[in-house]
């Protein structure tokens, strides 16, 4: 098994990267997201892969994120979802954002990935939905934001009040689909302060 590849770019494609290791083109099937925020040809770059194996082929997938990664073989166990629809999945939500959308019942969400319709954004929720937590959801929330900081990226304030409204629901017995439905539903702005979300999304429940 194949956990990384680590080369210079040859080429990138909508939804594929060549990457050159030691003088050797590796062909890797990244989301259109990897591929938008990939580094330009010439310079180097590494990802975490997984190998499918198939009869008639042997494809690696790559992703610029471990996250991504670990997303992808979860994502690809769900009955209906194979590697290209996992992809697309992956194209439009980062990982952060999927468990969020899983543990809210957004089905809505996670229907807008290419090749996904309401009914397998279903399947996705009721077969991952055991797989995630609240608190891994924020857990990892928050180590983005951390690297962000470091990288001297502005947080985003926003999200960061949206997420203390959820916990605060959550401390006050809510389930975290509640929780989460509730403050998505509220009309928010940049402006808009956590007690503010709280009182809105009590008003949803």
């Amino acid at each position: 098994m194949i956990a990384y590849l680590k080369g210079i770019v040859a080429a990138v494609y909508d939804n594929l990267l060549i990457l050159d290791v030691n003088q050797i083109g590796y062909q890797v099937y990244v989301s259109a997201r990897d591929a938008s925020a990939m580094p330009g040809r010439g310079q180097e770059a590494q990802v975490f892969t997984w190998m499918s194996v198939s009869q008639d082929a042997i494809r690696l997938y790559g992703f610029l994120q471990e996250d991504d990664l670990e997303m992808f073989r979860l994502l690809i166990n769900v009955s209906g979802v194979g590697p290209k629809a996992a992809l697309g999945i992956l194209s439009v939500l980062t990982a952060d954002d999927l468990r969020f959308a899983v543990l809210s019942d957004d089905a809505k969400t996670i229907a807008k990935a290419p090749g996904i319709g309401s009914k397998s954004a279903q399947k996705v929720i009721l077969e991952l939905k055991d797989k995630f937590s609240l608190e891994e959801a924020f857990e990892h929330r928050l180590s983005a934001g951390a690297d962000d900081m470091e990288a001297h990226t502005a947080p985003d304030i926003h999200s960061e009040a949206k997420d203390e409204a959820v916990q605060a629901l959550a401390a006050l017995g809510y389930s975290a689909a509640e929780a989460l439905r509730a403050v998505n539903r509220c009309e928010i702005t940049q402006e808009t302060d956590t007690e503010t979300i709280l009182k809105m999304a009590l008003k949803k429940i």
